[in-house]
């Protein structure tokens, strides 16, 4: 059985904490340093206005194409405009919903529920699960919370908050409902994407009645220009939005002076109130107003493209106002002319500047589209990294920001099933039927996430929690009973595509629980382990063996499985685990946990790699090269930690800042010529090989190494003699005794789900002449 050093209970921290206070280092002052670098990013003035400008071309083209259909959508028939007052009141409550939604609930308060600059449901799930135990894999160790990433609190047995989370780990349906709802939210959001292109483009058309065709060439450009990335599309994209911006609201204001000023009266709230008592058609038209803040959940979903400083200058400075000022000179100009509501943005606009606003409206509708692809783009990334999507490909396209990434798969998802959307309607307001639930839905879920947020995380009075939550439920309840009522008038869209993608989702987390479940239950004793000796009652060749398994401790069922099949092992073997920690980033010089196995001649060692779900596996990153840099810097201070601790597990952090604080390090038992200094290139440890001349193939045979120098030349040697990487692959199949259902699910599904995903060895860049696959089946 494998032995773990005591963990104190109120930090988390165990012995090695111990060993660096007496080193008279100030170890806590220093993770408390990079905790707030990791979690507080700081930007100069000229550089947070250049990514607020980055960000209008990114994330607010949604919100700034909704003046082109929001009236047409409230008032379809011009013979439902029956004077004045109602425009007023509907103008009163696209003002007031803009306040309160987008200004006042994501701005101002939903921004700030970001983990490390991240946003969207999953980042919200993320935070839950750091500071309650509701992750459904349970696969941490006590070690990761010991990450500069890793933020939590430790509550008072009888706070609110501590029973909050008592209740939420108290029950196995709380923590899948919340997960359920988390997936329900997350496919919404894709369903907006693949709706936003089609309703923008085709609002933006329509007002001089382009052909169908042309709509669809310009839909296309959209998802083709994906692939240059966030940075450089987003550069393309802002100068359009922006003189988009402008343009709308020195009309608007045009607009009111021109033709009824009277509208101004809209900003009082009392109108709000006659709006509702003309009966029934007021609350219908419910959903055409809601349209007026679509695009609002791509201010959070989008964080991680843009610092939250960036895009609250943005949308207080030049979206907000524009918008008040097109939404009031529309309804200056439908007060006077009610006959011309379908096209309300065209007919309101100067015969000298129909054509260039045209041209710029377009422009804008088809740059609409990157805040909610880009969107996508995102959350999917999160969703692959908790282990709730299939594995796509993901690309980085920006060295400075880590978060701009690119799907082409996804892509290509979005494109197709927008052009079907496109080509299925007949009637746009069929389209904006479906685009209203979809972002209704996406609201009302981040509104019930964001109530443990504030307990948990924030730690918010319970008063303040009911304010939040009271303030934006008066707002989306309504839309949400509106646009209910149109689900036979295209509602039912993103509730298919939802259903959809929860289903995959659901299965392939499931899929995923079961895999770790099954090597939990599975895995191989240490017992079993020592009862086979040095040899592992095999013959030992030379060579280094990556075993990849899920566990991040013990010994895997598949190396039982392996060793009983093959005569040989190699000489040294390391069973690799990587996981992802719902937390945004883990810093490279803490992302391998290294243990060794057995006694030392066994020459086992266990290396856990973690990473966040925004970390990406480049081409440029060695693996291979980094594991075995952690390794040999493991076994080069060792020996200094053997009087401390006996069997514990450290990251490349913790050991390099223990080994500089000793200066025995760098004595006779670490060997010569030893840099433990880092490099620019991967931010890991490099550590350089001693030279030695002594005969590794007598170490072959398991005797007791005399020195680190040796043990460390007999890793060189075996790496020398070959690398081989070892998967599992393991197929699930569902029980004879299983239902229809399940049978389905796992035995089709899944399945199938497995086989058109990407590979672990092409995520890790493993070279085909050095990959062996071990095959096994479970039944679940």
């Amino acid at each position: 059985m494998e032995t773990t050093s005591s963990t104190n209970e109120h930090t988390g921290r165990g012995t090695m904490w111990e060993l660096e206070r007496n080193l008279d280092q100030p170890m806590d002052a220093e993770a408390g340093r990079l905790r707030n670098m990791y979690r507080e990013k700081t930007y100069p003035t000229l550089v947070l206005l250049q990514l607020a400008f980055q960000s209008l071309g990114v994330v607010f083209g949604d919100l700034g194409t909704s003046p082109l259909y929001v009236f047409y959508n409230i008032f379809p028939g011009e013979s439902e405009i029956k004077d004045t007052e109602q425009v007023i009141g509907a103008l009163s409550l696209i003002i007031y919903s803009l306040t309160l939604i987008p200004l006042v609930k994501y701005v101002f308060i939903v921004l700030r529920a970001n983990d490390n600059g991240q946003g969207g449901t999953f980042a919200l799930y993320s935070l839950l699960c750091r500071h309650a135990k509701i992750n459904t894999i349970p696969n941490q160790h006590r070690t990761d919370e010991d990450l500069t990433t890793y933020s939590r609190h430790i509550y008072d047995e009888k706070s609110l908050a501590a029973k909050i989370k008592r209740w939420l780990e108290g029950h196995q349906f709380r923590k899948n409902a919340i997960l359920i709802l988390v997936l329900f939210g997350t496919c919404m959001a894709v369903g907006d994407g693949i709706l936003t292109p089609a309703i923008s483009v085709l609002s933006a058309t329509g007002g001089i009645q382009v052909e169908e065709p042309k709509m669809r060439n310009g839909t296309y450009e959209t998802w083709n220009m994906q692939h240059f990335g966030t940075d450089k599309v987003s550069w393309l994209f802002a100068p359009i939005v922006f003189v988009w911006y402008i343009l709308i609201g020195i009309l608007g204001a045009v607009n009111i002076s021109k033709y009824d000023r009277s509208v101004l009266k809209a900003f009082n709230p009392v109108y709000v109130y006659r709006y509702f008592k003309r009966g029934k058609t007021s609350w219908v038209s419910l959903g055409g107003i809601m349209l007026s803040i679509t695009g609002t959940e791509a201010l959070f979903a989008d964080l991680s493209y843009f610092p939250v400083q960036a895009i609250q200058i943005a949308f207080t400075v030049v979206v907000f106002p524009c918008l008040l000022l097109q939404y009031t000179g529309q309804a200056a100009y439908i007060a006077q002319n009610r006959n011309s509501v379908v096209h309300a943005f065209y007919y309101s606009l100067p015969d000298s500047v129909r054509w260039p606003s045209f041209i710029v409206a377009t422009a804008a509708a088809v740059v609409a589209s990157q805040a909610t692809i880009s969107m996508t783009y995102s959350i999917i990334k999160q969703a692959l990294a908790l282990g709730c999507f299939p594995r796509v490909r993901i690309i980085h396209t920006s060295k400075k920001y880590l978060g701009q990434i690119y799907s082409p798969d996804i892509n290509w998802i979005l494109l197709i099933f927008c052009i079907a959307v496109t080509a299925g309607f007949k009637k746009q307001s069929q389209i904006a039927n479906a685009y209203g639930t979809a972002v209704i839905m996406v609201m009302l879920v981040t509104t019930f996430l964001m109530v443990p947020i504030m307990l948990l995380v924030w730690r918010s009075h319970w008063s303040l929690v009911i304010l939040f939550t009271a303030l934006s439920l008066v707002v989306e309840i309504p839309y949400f009973s509106a646009v209910v009522r149109k689900i036979d008038q295209g509602g039912w869209v993103p509730l298919v595509f939802a259903g959809a993608f929860l289903i995959i989702m659901y299965v392939w987390h499931y899929g995923t629980l079961k895999r770790y479940e099954f090597e939990m239950h599975s895995k191989v004793s240490m017992a079993w382990i020592l009862g086979l000796g040095p040899s592992l009652g095999l013959v030992r060749v030379p060579g280094m063996g990556l075993v990849y398994t899920e566990l991040a401790s013990g010994v895997p069922h598949i190396f039982s499985h392996f060793i009983t099949n093959l005569p040989a092992i190699h000489s040294t073997l390391v069973f690799v685990c990587v996981k992802y920690l719902p937390v945004y980033t883990v810093p490279p010089d803490e992302r391998f946990l290294v243990k060794r196995i057995g006694p030392k001649n066994f020459h086992m060692f266990r290396c856990v790699a973690r990473y966040g779900y925004k970390d990406i596996h480049k081409k440029d990153d060695d693996f291979e090269q980094m594991l075995f840099n952690s390794l040999m810097l493991f076994v080069r201070l060792e020996s200094m930690m053997e009087e401390y601790t006996d069997s514990d597990e450290y990251s490349t952090r913790e050991l390099n800042q223990a080994g500089n604080a000793n200066p025995r390090i760098n004595g006779t038992n670490a060997g010569s010529n030893m840099d433990l200094s880092y490099t620019s290139h991967d931010s890991i440890i490099q550590v350089q090989s001693p030279n030695h001349t002594g005969n590794s193939q007598v170490m072959l045979s398991g005797q007791t190494y005399q020195t680190v120098g040796d043990e460390i030349a007999f890793l060189n040697a075996c790496r020398e003699a070959g690398v081989v990487h070892i998967l599992g692959n393991t197929i699930i199949r569902a029980r004879r005794d299983s239902g229809l259902l399940k049978k389905i699910a796992i035995n089709y599904l899944y399945a199938f789900l497995r086989k058109i995903c990407r590979e672990n060895s092409v995520i890790f860049n493993v070279p085909h002449e050095s990959l062996l696959n071990v095959g096994q089946v479970f039944y679940v």
